[in-house]
């Protein structure tokens, strides 16, 4: 059989419409919920299942699709495995797999020949783009959130849904969307020191490198002066970076550890990113998981892959072999720094760092620097659903007003006040719940398929249920087998919801 188009399977629905689901942000989280919908879908059609239409909308801030534009260098590669796409962990079979993108263009049995699981990361995010057009009629883009709120609509006495208001980015214009059920996947915000200014144009994150460092430094012959701040890969990356791109600058990478460190990626610590992972790490103690975070740091944070960290130090030996005095090399690394102060220097586009020097030989001197930008590699901070939040906080279920996320991703709600069937789902944010994969690709296309078994579940079963009655059979396996599988006590209430369903369509049946 041949796969069915996605809108054969989901259409756009009217914007004053009550939607099923909502999704604010539409990256490679909200892709894979996407995807997810298509391939429950597409087997039920397929399989000639009773069909339902789910009313499904994302809003999205940028103009187009986009999956970190600003650390797309050249020549740098994923840092995990293709297997770990927006599919092929839930569904192998799925049109959206990454090996399915490479046959599609052409390249699978080239792709073969590079002997490797790491695609280029320019690579990976053109197949994010070709998955993310197959539901470019469901996506709104240059759609700016401003607030969350619940209503009351029809004369109900608890809040039955959700009001969503957006901003469009390019026009100002307003508009508002409701839902039952919203998933906030929007990312986090770049994390900037507070000794750095605000908004600065020579103050660049790295988020943002590969967009503006040009438009900042215009002459790529030009003997520039330009600092690094941090001590990661993003770092490690735009430090290798700049001495291509600008061959006659001079660069710093300052850092408050003693030395740049590998990444962890062996297959046993590997392991903290399987999926199945997420529920041994939710159902242990609060003080047990803090422990493993910071147990499992080097996996993920201010870590280096040791490619390129090799690569890095190879270059500061050449330097050395030329002149012995690290003063004189154009590229240097100055561990155990912090940048205590910023002075502008608008006279002549520049800016002073101070620097305090904590090894053991400086004892705490200071040092200046003179630069002419500065990258600021120093991650990201994930609370924006805070602020986007505020106004339900008169649903929270949490008495110290914040969002705790359940092990199926929804936040608790004070159900004394709000409807059972109105949910609101956190992506992205729950890594001291959910364990460090929350924030990374790894668990994509699981997470996905779990969250659209939260929503969607029960309009399976009731789908499941008919086909059940119009077949006179008890058998509740269903085409598509289990639903995707969380918690124990989900796989209970599955499995009771599914006995009662069974029960309740035989005794109709006989009827």
């Amino acid at each position: 059989m041949t796969s069915l188009t996605t809108t054969d399977l989901l259409s756009q629905t009217r914007t004053d419409a009550v939607h099923d689901l909502l999704s604010i942000g539409f990256g490679p989280a909200s892709l894979a919920i996407a995807v997810a919908i298509y391939d429950i879908l597409e087997q039920r059609a397929l399989t000639g299942s009773t069909s339902f239409t789910p009313k499904v909308r994302f809003l999205e801030r940028q103009s187009a699709f986009g999956w970190h534009a600003g650390m797309l260098l050249p020549g740098t590669k994923m840092q995990i495995s293709f297997i770990k796409d927006l599919a092929t962990m839930r569904n192998p079979k799925s049109r959206f797999t990454f090996l399915n993108y490479l046959k599609e263009h052409n390249r699978l049995a080239q792709f073969a020949n590079l002997d490797t699981f790491l695609p280029f990361r320019v690579e990976f995010e053109d197949y994010l783009k070709w998955s993310a057009c197959h539901f470019s009629d469901l996506v709104e883009y240059s759609q700016d959130v401003t607030s969350v709120k619940p209503l009351k609509l029809d004369g109900s006495q608890k809040f039955n849904c959700l009001e969503v208001t957006s901003k469009d980015v390019s026009t100002g214009a307003t508009s508002v969307q409701h839902a039952r059920n919203i998933v906030i996947a929007i990312g986090g915000r770049p994390s900037i020191p507070s000794v750095f200014p605000r908004g600065h144009e020579r103050i660049i994150h790295s988020s943002r490198y590969n967009l503006h460092i040009s438009s900042v430094l215009p002459n790529k012959d030009k003997a520039y002066s330009i600092a690094v701040i941090g001590a990661g890969q993003s770092a490690a990356e735009v430090f290798n970076d700049l001495q291509s791109r600008y061959p006659n600058s001079k660069n710093l990478l300052l850092m408050r550890d003693t030395a740049l460190r590998p990444s962890d990626d062996s297959p046993f610590v590997n392991e903290v990113f399987n999926p199945e992972v997420v529920d041994e790490f939710y159902s242990t103690a609060p003080d047990v998981r803090s422990a493993q975070l910071k147990g499992n740091k080097a996996t993920n944070y201010s870590v280096v892959r040791l490619g390129l960290l090799e690569q890095i130090y190879e270059d500061q030996y050449q330097q050395r072999m030329q002149n012995p005095d690290p003063d004189t090399w154009h590229h240097r690394i100055l561990p155990s720094r912090e940048v205590v102060e910023v002075t502008d220097l608008p006279q002549n586009k520049r800016l002073n760092l101070t620097v305090k020097n904590f090894s053991s030989q400086a004892c705490k001197a200071k040092e200046t620097y003179s630069v002419d930008a500065v990258i600021l590699a120093t991650g990201y901070v994930r609370d924006v659903h805070n602020e986007m939040l505020k106004e339900c906080q008169a649903i929270n279920g949490s008495r110290d007003g914040a969002w705790i996320s359940e092990r199926d991703y929804k936040v608790k709600l004070d159900r004394d006040f709000v409807e059972d069937d109105v949910q609101i789902y956190l992506q992205g944010c729950n890594e001291q719940t959910h364990g460090l994969s929350d924030t990374l690709l790894s668990i994509l296309a699981t997470r996905g398929g779990e969250i659209v078994d939260s929503v969607f579940g029960g309009a399976i079963l009731e789908a499941d249920t008919r086909d059940l009655v119009n077949a006179s059979s008890s058998d509740m396996s269903g085409p598509l087998g289990p639903l995707w599988k969380l918690s124990p006590n989900a796989k209970e209430d599955a499995s009771s919801k599914r006995k009662r369903a069974a029960s309740s369509a035989a005794e109709s049946a006989k009827a």
